[in-house]
Formats: structure tokens, C-alpha cells, sequence
């Protein structure tokens, strides 16, 4: 499987500490089927942990996921800031495919 992350999230991942490391596990574990939540069209919902506290109380990604092919982390927010996602700001966008297309980084 190929990882990558956009420029926006890997500023965000950057700012708030979070390791290439937990992006692979955390694509690892959707991977394994382990999808903290399927939002449709290959767009996934993963916990990361917030480092000495777990994953609960951490940070949501959003991905676009193909089982066996590859990961994109293209949104992240720390759970303390944000509750959810509006399925609004869900639907398919040309930023999206094109941040993807252009400006990731191969983890």
C-alpha cells in the first residue's frame, strides 16, 4: 500500500506532533478492515492518538482509501476542537483530488 499526505495535512500534522509513523498505522489499520468509520465513496474516518493519551481523546483524519492500493490523508482536527465533520464539507471536491494529484508527500 502507498501512503501519502497533502500539503494542508501534513502542516496540520506537523503543528500538532503527530508521526509519519502513526499515519502508516493508522492506514495499516484500515487496512486490516479496522475503519473507525466508512463515510462512503472511499472516504474513511481514522483516530489518531494524541501522544500520552490515547486516541480517544486525540485527533480525526479523514482519507481518501483504496484497500490494497493507497491512503490519502488530505483533513485532520483534534477532537478537543471539533466534534465531527459536516457531510457537507464530505462531498467529492476537485481540491481535494487535485491537492492528491500534485501536492502530497510519500510517507
Amino acid at each position: 500500500m502507498r501512503i501519502f499526505k497533502t500539503k494542508p495535512f501534513a502542516r496540520f500534522a506537523s503543528r500538532e506532533g503527530i508521526a509519519d509513523e502513526e499515519l502508516c498505522e493508522a492506514a495499516y489499520r484500515a487496512e486490516r478492515g479496522l475503519i473507525d468509520a466508512d463515510l462512503g465513496g472511499g472516504v474513511i474516518k481514522q483516530r489518531l492518538a494524541r501522544e500520552g493519551q490515547g486516541k480517544s481523546g486525540g485527533f480525526r483524519s479523514i482519507v481518501l482509501f483504496r484497500r490494497g492500493s493507497k491512503a490519502f490523508f488530505v483533513y485532520g482536527f483534534a477532537k478537543s476542537n471539533r466534534d465531527n465533520i459536516r457531510r457537507d464539507e464530505l462531498r467529492p471536491s476537485g481540491n481535494w483530488r487535485a491537492n492528491c494529484s500534485r501536492s502530497t508527500t510519500r510517507l
